[in-house]
């Protein structure tokens, strides 16, 4: 079990893990989630160290993502001194309306409030390489089958990450890049603490 550590931003990590399909975002959010909910659980009786959030439920690059993004900007604040993880946010919203619907959005508003409650984006990359990605895929459609419905080539999944790339490039919050080409990969982890200046273990 990780060590309790007594800290001044104690339970204050805000953090958008961002990134294309099939990177190794889970499993990246599993190894934060694990630590920092350990460490800052209150009393062992719910697991409130640590809050995640999967917000991609099928609302991205769809009409309903602002009024979405909105409401989870909302429940940031309502958990401003909590450590709380998204599971994508704003960036895949601004890549989905472009990949799927052809339109561009606009989230500066929303980032100014992402910026008052010290929020920071985890961008998650891989290699392009058209072999690892059907490996990735084969490995999905394994654990989820129904994945099938929504597949695209490797070559998509690549472009998909380029857009990601530009996208990070004009945020206004701290990003940090981690490569997860190979998985499991524990110095991602490690460079995630040092970036939000939290001890790893």
């Amino acid at each position: 079990m990780p060590k309790k550590i007594i800290a001044k931003n104690r339970g204050r990590h805000h953090l958008l893990f961002e990134g294309p399909e099939l990177v190794g975002k889970s499993w990246l959010m599993s190894q934060v989630y694990d630590v920092l909910e350990a460490r800052y659980n209150a009393g062992r009786v719910v697991l409130d160290g640590c809050h995640w959030f999967n917000s991609d439920v099928g609302v991205f690059g769809t009409e309903h993502s602002h009024f979405c993004l909105n409401r989870y900007a909302e429940m940031l604040k309502e958990l401003k001194n909590k450590n709380v993880l998204f599971e994508k946010f704003h960036l895949s919203d601004i890549v989905y309306q472009r990949l799927h619907r052809r339109q561009e959005v606009n989230y500066r508003a929303l980032e100014k409030k992402l910026v008052a409650l010290n929020t920071k984006i985890i961008l998650c990359v891989i290699k392009e390489d058209e072999q690892e990605l059907a490996k990735r895929i084969a490995d999905r459609l394994k654990l989820y089958p129904h994945y099938e419905r929504i597949l695209q080539k490797p070559s998509w999944y690549i472009n998909q990450q380029r857009e990601y790339l530009k996208e990070a490039a004009k945020t206004t919050l701290p990003v940090l890049r981690v490569d997860l080409t190979k998985l499991p990969n524990q110095s991602a982890v490690r460079e995630i603490f040092k970036f939000i200046n939290e001890p790893y273990l």
